[in-house]
């Protein structure tokens, strides 16, 4: 396996230490589709095969199935050979009429409703539930979820802020501090966030989902660069761009965790074109340009099936020519200005 796959970055100033891939699980969480328990216990196999040993999941994940079936094959594994994260601001409870509950947007999942709370409380018993689902005592780091216009309006997400500034924060800080986790990070799904929210609470690292990706570098004078100035490093969630840069263009085509429009697609056909040219492979593209940015530290992307994951493995070392980089440049399809990959003929 090449350098890159074996590559580990520090995580700001702190004792943490990324491999550069790692793997996501909200695809276990049966995101768009459900996904049978042995193909699950399949994909993280090859994965642990192929070398993985950072992981990353969540409470929201499947409404805690995501961390149950990790759990579930992280506890034959030795504590100090894998690193783990997960992420608070989430409850899980018991619904009132489990019979008549809808888990939407998951397509499989468990029967567990959601309660937000940003407060010591919830961080607490959101840290406590997802170690139990676990089945392990520590995790390296949390990741505060979520906390953006995608699930909570202007208002809500006020209270939250101030819940997180007031009590929340001091107990993420006492988990550090303690020894129990090793870095504190917060979950992005949106480019204002990065830019705002992210740079107005003490962090570690921010894990982005679609910010920063081979389709979309609007952030990288904003959020990115504010990354870069504060120390803090970033964790690419979805390199591709949640799945038509796994897909390509003829696919699924989801982006942004729904149906892509046609302008999306039709950039990514202009991507494809480029690709062919250089004999380039799209997913080893989107999968190795975040990395190059300065405040990366890792890309998480995730799959649902042990060929999935063995590709990306296999994608993320294959070597890209820099002229491949320069003629997305020309042709206006990334920014001119975005760091990009060195090659060996660089």
């Amino acid at each position: 396996m090449g350098s890159l796959f074996r590559e580990r970055r520090k995580v700001a100033d702190t004792s943490l230490q990324l491999p550069a891939f790692g793997m996501g699980t909200a695809h276990l969480g049966e995101l768009y589709g459900t996904v049978d328990e042995s193909v699950a216990q399949a994909t993280f196999d090859a994965a642990w095969s192929g070398g993985v040993r950072y992981f990353d999941t969540a409470p929201w994940y499947g409404r805690g199935l995501a961390e149950h079936r990790l759990g579930g094959f992280l506890r034959t594994k030795p504590r100090a050979d894998f690193i783990v994260t997960t992420k608070v601001g989430r409850t899980l409870h018991r619904p009132d009429n489990p019979t008549a509950f809808d888990r939407e947007p998951w397509q499989g999942g468990l029967n567990f409703e959601v309660r937000f709370d940003y407060s010591s409380d919830g961080i607490m018993r959101s840290y406590e539930q997802a170690l139990q689902r676990l089945a392990l005592d520590t995790v390296d780091a949390l990741v505060i979820h979520d906390l953006d216009g995608i699930f909570h309006d202007e208002e809500t997400i006020s209270r939250h802020s101030k819940d997180l500034a007031d009590t929340g924060m001091k107990a993420l800080s006492e988990l550090k501090s303690s020894g129990d986790i090793q870095a504190v990070g917060m979950g992005i799904n949106m480019k204002e966030q990065l830019a705002d929210l992210a740079q107005r609470v003490d962090l570690d690292f921010a894990l982005v989902a679609m910010p920063y990706t081979l389709l979309d570098q609007d952030s990288l004078h904003t959020g990115m660069k504010a990354c870069i100035d504060r120390g803090v490093s970033v964790i690419v969630g979805a390199p591709f761009a949640s799945g038509i840069l796994a897909t390509g263009s003829a696919g699924a085509a989801h982006y942004n965790y729904g149906a892509a429009d046609q302008a999306i697609v039709d950039k990514v056909r202009k991507i494809e074109q480029v690709c062919a040219t250089h004999h380039v492979s799209l997913q080893a593209a989107a999968l190795q340009f975040p990395l190059a940015h300065p405040a990366a530290v890792s890309i998480i992307p995730g799959a649902s099936k042990p060929e999935e994951l063995t590709a990306n493995i296999q994608s993320i070392d294959k070597n890209i020519p820099p002229a491949f980089w320069a003629e997305l440049k020309s042709e206006g399809l990334i920014a001119t200005d975005a760091p990009t990959p060195q090659g060996p003929d660089a």
